[in-house]
């Protein structure tokens, strides 16, 4: 993995006035070096031709960063907010691999 950024770990939840679990930005982690890559999609179907545009965000971290799906990541170079949606490492023999992380912007 090639960094682009470096990232912070946002973590936590606290219930607001209505009860309600809010996210904090209590950080647990910064400077951890990341690539995070915005890729788009241009999806077409015979139902609905519509020309639309779905972007989505990826991030490559190295493999004993402590990150969990209810985490957020703050890019410290843009301060946009991501919520991770899912975590996975990519497969290899006899190494450790690089954690991937699918991504959904909030700010």
């Amino acid at each position: 993995m090639l960094p682009t950024t470096t990232i912070s770990v946002l973590r936590g939840t606290v219930l607001d006035e209505f009860l309600d679990e809010a996210d904090t930005t209590t950080v647990v982690a910064t400077g951890v070096p990341a690539s995070l890559i915005e890729q788009t999609r241009r999806p077409y179907t015979p139902d609905n031709p519509t020309p639309r545009v779905i972007r989505y965000s990826i991030a490559r971290l190295s493999s004993d960063a402590d990150i969990r799906e209810s985490d957020r990541i703050k890019d410290e170079s843009t301060n946009r907010i991501y919520i991770i949606e899912a975590v996975s490492s990519t497969t290899g023999f006899g190494m450790c691999n690089d954690l991937r992380l699918d991504l959904k912007q909030t700010t």
